[in-house]
C-alpha cells in the first residue's frame, strides 16, 4: 500500500476531492490556508468550483446556495472566521441542507492568536447558531484520520441532510505524517435521488429550500422533524476509540491531537506498572455518552483525568457520562499553548491519580 507524505490540511483537502466535493468556498485565515491553497489549486484541476469569498460570510452562503443546487459543497475556516459562519451553518440546518465546514482550531476567545486550541467544543456540539439544531462533529487525531472522517463527512452531510463539522487544530492541520489513504465504507449512506435539490422544475413539481414557517404550528413541526432526524444519528452515528483499557483503573479521556500525548503518556505510566487506559470520542456530537458509561462500569474506574487545550469544555460531558461514579480530575492549556507530556505525568503523581 503506497504511503506519503502530507499534512492534516491537505488531507482535508485530498478527501474533499476524492469524495465528490464539487463546490468550494473560503477566506484566509491561518491556521488553515494551506487547505484554501490545496482547493485553489486541485479543485478547478479537476472541473470543480473554487470561489475565495470576499468574507466568512460570503463563503458560507455560497456553500449554502451550491447546497440547495444538489451540489457537494464545503468551506474551511479558523475558529474566529467560523464564528462569522454561524448564521450561516444555523440557516443550513433550518433548510436541512448538507454541507462541509472544516475548523482548524486556533486560540482565543477573539482574534486570539494562532497556536493550537480546543477551545471550540461547545460552539461546535452545541449549535454555534441560534435555533434548535445540532452538527454531527467529528474530532480526527491524525493526518490519516483527518483524510479519513472528511471523506465520510459528505456522505453523513447528505444521508442526514445536515451540516457536518471537521473539528480539527492547528497541529493536526500543519503537521506533516507518513500515512495511507484510505476511503472509509459508505455503502450504508448511498441515496438514490436528492429530493429536495433545486436542479429545474422541468416535468415535475417546483420544490422549495427555506428555514422561515410563519404559518402556526408550522415551524414547531419542523424543529420536531429535525429532532426526530438527530435522535436516529444519536443511536446509529456515535464513535469512540479505546487505548490499552483492559485492567485499568484508571481513565484518562481527551480528543483530537490530544489523545495523540495520552497514549505516550499511558505507555510510559503502564511501564511503572500503571494500570491506566485511555478513551477518546470520536463524535464530539453525538457524544459517546454509553460507551463511556459502560467503560466505566465495566473496569470499575474510580479516577478519570480529562485533558484538553481549554478551560475544560469536553469536561462536562464526560461528567454528564459519568455522573458520580468516578472522581475526575482536568488539566488543561489555553491560549493556544500546548501540554507537555512530562507536566501531565508531574500533575498524575502529585495528585496521586495513578
Amino acid at each position: 500500500m503506497n504511503r506519503e507524505l502530507i499534512t492534516g490540511n491537505e488531507a482535508i483537502g485530498r478527501a474533499a476531492i476524492d469524495a465528490n466535493c464539487q463546490f468550494y468556498a473560503g477566506y484566509p485565515i491561518t491556521p488553515q490556508n494551506e487547505l484554501t491553497a490545496f482547493m485553489a489549486k486541485n479543485m478547478p484541476e479537476n472541473q470543480r468550483v473554487f470561489v475565495q469569498a470576499e468574507s466568512e460570510l460570503a463563503a458560507i452562503n455560497m456553500v449554502f446556495g451550491a447546497s440547495a443546487a444538489g451540489v457537494r459543497a464545503m468551506t474551511s475556516s479558523s475558529s474566529p472566521g467560523v464564528s462569522l459562519k454561524q448564521e450561516g451553518i444555523s440557516y443550513l440546518a433550518g433548510c436541512m441542507l448538507p454541507a462541509v465546514i472544516i475548523n482548524v482550531q486556533r486560540g482565543g476567545p477573539g482574534l486570539g492568536n494562532i497556536g493550537p486550541s480546543q477551545s471550540d467544543y461547545f460552539q461546535a456540539t452545541r449549535g454555534g447558531g441560534h435555533g434548535d439544531y445540532r452538527t454531527i462533529v467529528l474530532a480526527p487525531s491524525s493526518v490519516a484520520e483527518s483524510y479519513t472522517l472528511t471523506y465520510l463527512s459528505f456522505s453523513l452531510a447528505e444521508f442526514y441532510r445536515m451540516p457536518v463539522l471537521i473539528l480539527s487544530d492547528a497541529i493536526i492541520g500543519q503537521m506533516a505524517e507518513s500515512v495511507s489513504l484510505i476511503k472509509p465504507d459508505i455503502a450504508k449512506y448511498a441515496i438514490k435521488n436528492k429530493e429536495w435539490a433545486l436542479t429545474g422544475c422541468k416535468n415535475r413539481k417546483p420544490r422549495v429550500v427555506r428555514s422561515l414557517f410563519l404559518k402556526k404550528g408550522a415551524l414547531e413541526q419542523r424543529n420536531l422533524q429535525l429532532q426526530q432526524n438527530y435522535r436516529v444519528i444519536e443511536k446509529e452515528e456515535v464513535r469512540s476509540e479505546t487505548f490499552k483499557t483492559q485492567s485499568a483503573e484508571v481513565l484518562i479521556i481527551a480528543y483530537g491531537s490530544m489523545f495523540r500525548l495520552v497514549k505516550e503518556i499511558i505507555l510510559q505510566l503502564r511501564r511503572q506498572g500503571k494500570k491506566i487506559g485511555g478513551f477518546r470520542p470520536v463524535t464530539l456530537w453525538p457524544f459517546p455518552y454509553r460507551h463511556l458509561s459502560a467503560l466505566v462500569r465495566k473496569n470499575k474506574i474510580k479516577k478519570i483525568l480529562v485533558i484538553e487545550m481549554s478551560c475544560g469544555q469536553m469536561l462536562e460531558d464526560v461528567k454528564l457520562s459519568v455522573l458520580d461514579r468516578a472522581k475526575i480530575y482536568f488539566y488543561g492549556r489555553t491560549g493556544g499553548e500546548i501540554p507537555e507530556i512530562k507536566d501531565i505525568i508531574s500533575f498524575i503523581k502529585t495528585r496521586k491519580i495513578a
